[in-house]
């Protein structure tokens, strides 16, 4: 077993999430808690860097959605980074793999964001 070890920094496309160690039914509730503090703006993007993930569990899939969730509910997107390949085999299962979409770090995902049209 791998704590979950959770860092947080803010970029100007939105706040990056890496994990590492084990997302599971202990270690779930740990994210869960943190997404209502997460500075999310409509228009920004939530980065998931899974680069250190270990384990996955249903109970990790159920907050990634939660996390889904938060930013739809700000009218922002989310994005993973670095998902292992056996992390990508599970969304793969259960459809995961096309209601999120992936970058190779985060720094690529960070560039590929494009701040909204004012309006």
């Amino acid at each position: 077993m791998h704590p979950l070890s959770v860092q947080t920094h803010a970029t100007p496309a939105g706040p990056v999430v890496e994990l590492a160690g084990d997302l599971d039914h202990h270690s779930a509730p740990q994210l869960r808690a943190l997404l209502p503090a997460l500075p999310l703006h409509a228009g920004q993007q939530l980065v998931v860097d899974l680069s250190g993930l270990t384990f996955c569990d249903s109970s990790g899939i159920t907050v990634m959605i939660a996390a889904r969730n938060h930013a739809v509910e700000a009218r922002a997107d989310i994005v993973l980074a670095a998902v292992p390949d056996r992390v990508h085999r599970i969304f793969r299962i259960v459809g995961l793999d096309r209601v999120f979409t992936t970058y190779p770090t985060a720094t690529a995902a960070a560039a590929a964001w494009r701040p909204p049209d004012p309006v």
